[in-house]
């Protein structure tokens, strides 16, 4: 019993890596657990046939020599059902009511409105730090998005590897819209969505440029 209790532990975790920190290989992952190429192998097993995770080609391969480059492993939506989607039947029906009934308009403002609470944390986070997107990335992880930032030339993406209402929002793209605007306020420029789990991306991606203009005015 207390192996398969660590072995439940072990996956666990391997899934949290990858929804944290998006697809990686077999050997990093085993580098990042402590564990044997042979052990972290049984562990993927399992979770792939589990359909938590699956074997991805790696995005850009490279230059390995020879042979094909390793398989990358990413998290699935069964995997990030795990981490937290409850009453999503329940959420897209009262949506779907209030859109009827009230018209889109509604919906949109209601999409808006979820966010006060946390367009305050990260305005706040922002405010007191050297680097506002690195400090909103940190609030919206701390807010169970699973947040990172990667830089490029033209700027800097924040990368949610995880949205607590993917699946409500893969009908509602309001939900989406929303928060696109809720991260231009908070950073004082305009900023692209470039990618999202809703739509089956693998992460939410979102461009902000290196050169940020006039803070955008609060609604």
């Amino acid at each position: 019993m207390k192996i398969a209790r660590a072995d439940s532990a072990t996956r666990e975790r391997v899934a949290s890596l990858l929804m944290e920190g998006g697809p990686t290989t077999a050997a990093a992952l085993a580098s990042d657990l402590g564990l044997t190429p042979a052990a972290i192998r049984r562990h993927l097993d399992q979770l792939v046939a589990d359909g938590i995770i699956e074997p991805r080609d790696p995005r850009t391969p490279g230059r390995r020599g020879r042979g094909r480059p390793a398989k990358e492993f990413a998290i699935t939506d069964l995997g990030r059902d795990t981490f937290g989607h409850t009453y999503d039947d329940l959420a897209s029906q009262a949506l779907r009511y209030l859109r009827d009934h009230d018209g889109q308009d509604a919906v949109i403002d209601f999409a808006r409105s979820r966010l006060t609470e946390l367009e305050q944390k990260c305005t706040t986070a922002a405010a007191g730090s050297a680097n506002a997107v690195q400090a909103v990335a940190k609030a919206l992880t701390a807010d169970g998005y699973a947040a990172s930032v990667e830089s490029s030339a033209a700027g800097e993406q924040i990368c949610q590897h995880h949205c607590p209402v993917s699946h409500v929002a893969h009908e509602f793209p309001e939900l989406c819209d929303a928060e696109t605007e809720m991260l231009s306020r908070v950073l004082g420029t305009h900023v692209q969505r470039l990618a999202t789990i809703a739509h089956g991306d693998g992460i939410c991606t979102t461009h902000v440029p290196t050169q940020q203009g006039k803070k955008v005015t609060q609604r």
